[in-house]
């Protein structure tokens, strides 16, 4: 093979190589505005197709519009996405499968999926982990051992979360460790493409 020939297979074989990696897809981001400020959010559609599927369904349906963080543990995580400021529970679609087995792990600023009981019942409710939670990682496929779906991380507005939980909390009814002050997610969307 001549030298010229060689540079050109050269040069074709890195043109397809920069051709294939941008062909990639990007991962969703959303932004999360709250009455305490902005969050922005990538979500992890490979690892956990169908809980991000299902995210941005109530994404788009604007399900999570004026919804509250009804669950802030400061040393542990906030949980909101499925209660009205005066703790009404809104009707969500049907649970779906737990993703949790996708080697993804319960750091500080990850998204996981909340359930209850069974760990194939989440539907809308999530949390935001505030410190580094293994023991909330998959290690088995049995109920005490499932774990909890990560599916997303806070790529910005991770000083926002901490101010989420740092508020003051009471007991509401049966509720306990909801905010004095309702802390409200004002909006989801999905972020626009560059």
């Amino acid at each position: 093979m001549c030298r010229a020939s060689r540079v050109s297979a050269v040069v074709a074989l890195v043109c397809l190589l920069l051709a294939s990696s941008s062909c990639r897809k990007e991962n969703p981001v959303v932004i999360m505005e709250t009455s305490e400020g902005t969050v922005r959010i990538e979500l992890f559609a490979e690892e956990a197709p169908e809980t991000v599927a299902n995210f941005l369904r109530y994404v788009d349906d604007g399900f999570y519009d004026g919804t509250v963080f009804h669950r802030v543990i400061a040393n542990f995580m906030v949980q909101g996405g499925g209660f009205t400021p005066e703790m009404k529970q809104k009707e969500t679609q049907p649970a779906i499968a737990n993703e949790a087995a996708n080697g993804l792990r319960n750091l500080r600023g990850t998204f996981a999926m909340a359930w209850t009981g069974d760990p194939h019942s989440a539907t809308a409710q999530f949390f935001i982990n505030v410190v580094d939670n293994a023991f909330l990682d998959h290690t088995a496929p049995t109920e005490a051992n499932y774990g909890y779906c990560v599916f997303a991380k806070v790529t910005e507005g991770l000083d926002v979360v901490d101010r989420i939980k740092a508020v003051e909390t009471r007991t509401v009814g049966p509720f306990e460790n909801v905010p004095a002050t309702p802390v409200v997610i004002n909006s989801i969307r999905r972020a626009e493409t560059p």
